[in-house]
């Protein structure tokens, strides 16, 4: 049987879409194959057909919740106090699934294979440089000023510290503090 022209992109994506919300939700170790594969409706054999192995998938579906980020909180034309609205926010915090990969999985990501260090490298100075034009008007983002770099380091700090506290009123005390510190 022949499938329509992009139904192997398609698929791919679905994989893909999949195991970040599930990474980020779970870890980055709580993932098995046959049981993500199972969650899309595909057999466990079927991975092979779009990815070389476990490693690749990770780094696809860490670079697709980075992308989806990028546009959802990074967007150009909003001003940086809704970045900071909506990525320091009490719902980001209790849905880590569709958060930013960074502040769910960053500190594992030293841990991985080289190929997935890598992914993760790249995404880190990503999110870096979207904080640098996103704080500034003059949308210079090379070098990374220190500033971008110190706000940055609050949001994503801030989100796994809320995250880790277990009160809810620490929680929100501490992004309040984190948007106060990375709005100056």
């Amino acid at each position: 049987m022949r499938y329509p022209q992009g139904h192997k992109a398609a698929v791919k994506a679905r994989i893909v879409h999949a195991a970040a919300k599930s990474l980020r939700q779970h870890g980055l170790d709580a993932v098995s194959i046959p049981a993500l594969m199972q969650e899309v409706g595909m057999t466990h054999g079927g991975f092979y057909a779009h990815f070389q192995n476990r490693d690749d998938l990770v780094s696809a579906a860490i670079q697709s919740a980075a992308d989806d980020t990028a546009q959802s909180v990074f967007a150009a034309d909003l001003p940086w106090r809704e970045t900071l609205e909506r990525y320091l926010s009490m719902p980001h915090l209790a849905h880590p699934e569709e958060g930013c990969v960074l502040a769910a999985l960053g500190t594992d990501g030293a841990r991985q294979s080289p190929g997935v260090q890598r992914t993760f490298a790249d995404v880190a100075v990503g999110f870096l440089r979207l904080a640098d034009r996103q704080g500034h008007s003059d949308g210079a983002v090379d070098p990374i000023s220190d500033e971008a770099l110190a706000r940055a380091a609050t949001m994503v700090g801030a989100v796994m510290l809320g995250r880790l506290v277990q009160d809810e009123a620490l929680a929100a005390r501490i992004l309040a503090a984190a948007k106060k510190a990375a709005s100056s």
